[in-house]
């Protein structure tokens, strides 16, 4: 069984959305890019991919038709299985010839399923509301986090407000020309899953 890895990009301050719930502070940012090389190992240990409703359709606007020779990671993206928690979707097309597996009910259950169901890691990017009750359940074995060197004052953290005391162990730091950092930990062995 592989590790649930959550990656999250966040402005200096620890913020994943803006003010309004919007992501423009990263959107267009050349930092982003500056860790492609670190994203595709990464990459090359998951076998799916796992969103909430909301990242789905920003990534299925985007990441079935992306250039690879542009994004460097859109071929591991297009390649893995992807999996979209929600209650609320019919489809989860991705493109014109493929289309994410639609995981109803519990997102906590539903990435324990995909958990016995694939060996390597899963990647669950963004969806603030499943990485929030994943943490809450104490599901996340590795947190990601590409820091931007921006402040926004005032937004969506990346995590709950209720999540209380979660100690992680540190992994490692990576920066970037352009003062984008990517931070990982991991879960400390003190806390075990929730059951």
């Amino acid at each position: 069984m592989g590790s649930v890895i959550v990656e999250q990009i966040i402005s200096l301050d620890g913020y994943a959305e803006d003010s309004d719930g919007g992501i423009g502070f990263f959107a267009n940012a050349d930092w982003i890019n500056q860790a492609d090389t670190e994203q595709l190992r990464v990459l090359s240990g998951v076998a799916a991919i796992v969103f909430g409703a909301k990242t789905y359709r920003m990534f299925a606007d985007y990441w079935p038709t992306a250039n690879p020779a542009v994004e460097p990671v859109a071929t591991p993206i297009r390649e893995r299985p992807k999996f979209v928690v929600s209650s609320t979707l019919a489809s989860a097309p991705w493109g014109a010839d493929d289309s994410a597996e639609i995981l109803r009910g519990d997102g906590v259950a539903a990435v324990r399923g995909l958990r016995r169901r694939f060996a390597g890691n899963l990647m669950i990017w963004g969806s603030l509301t499943l990485t929030d009750a994943l943490l809450r359940a104490n599901e996340v074995d590795v947190l990601r986090l590409r820091v931007l060197p921006l402040l926004l004052g005032r937004g969506r953290s990346f995590t709950p407000p209720d999540l209380g005391l979660c100690p992680l162990s540190f992994a490692s730091a990576q920066s970037f020309a352009g003062g984008l950092v990517v931070l990982e930990y991991r879960r400390h062995p003190s806390q075990t899953p929730a059951a």
